[in-house]
């Protein structure tokens, strides 16, 4: 299957209105609770951008970044700035809805994890995400996922926006 068969396949924005009703269930499942959304940067930012608007939370979404807990900074290198970690609430106590654009291996989540504890210590975590391509190398399952798709370990799909902010998925070999 080629990169433009996989495009022609996964309609980001459909996903899209899927994770956001998948959000909605996930919220309306515990009414009482103060959930906060907070998006793993940088395709996972953008969706809880989104998600808290559509949504109308009355929480902030926060963004949250795995650069400081990566277990593989060293080869990656450390790019700190504008992906950094942005909680504009407090963790403690409170219930996070962790959102990520796509999930492969869990490392990512594991960090953010890890991350998100440095700035408290939340009630739950619960994680959603767009896409889960499988493949995982830890024990880190989302509550939902808008799609399930199987790709090669050499290929890479990531989430974008175009210029009018629509959602569109990027694929490439590595």
């Amino acid at each position: 299957m080629t990169s433009a068969s996989h495009t022609l396949l996964l309609d980001a924005e459909a996903l899209y209105g899927s994770l956001l009703d998948g959000v909605r269930r996930l919220v309306a499942a515990n009414p009482d609770q103060d959930t906060a959304v907070v998006g793993i940067w940088s395709g996972g930012a953008w969706l809880a951008e989104r998600l808290a608007r559509d949504l109308g939370l009355k929480t902030p979404h926060g963004v949250i970044s795995s650069a400081l807990h990566r277990d593989d900074f060293s080869s990656r290198g450390m790019a700190l700035g504008k992906d950094a970690t942005h909680l504009p609430f407090e963790v403690d106590g409170r219930h996070i809805l962790l959102i990520d654009d796509v999930l492969y291996t869990g490392r990512t989540t594991r960090a953010v994890i890890n991350e998100l504890f440095d700035f408290g210590r939340p009630a739950s975590v619960t994680l959603a995400v767009l896409v889960d391509r499988g493949g995982r190398q830890l024990p880190i399952e989302p509550a939902f996922s808008a799609a399930r798709i199987a790709l090669p370990a050499d290929e890479r799909v990531s989430l974008g926006r175009n210029e009018a902010g629509r959602f569109q998925f990027h694929f490439e070999r590595v």
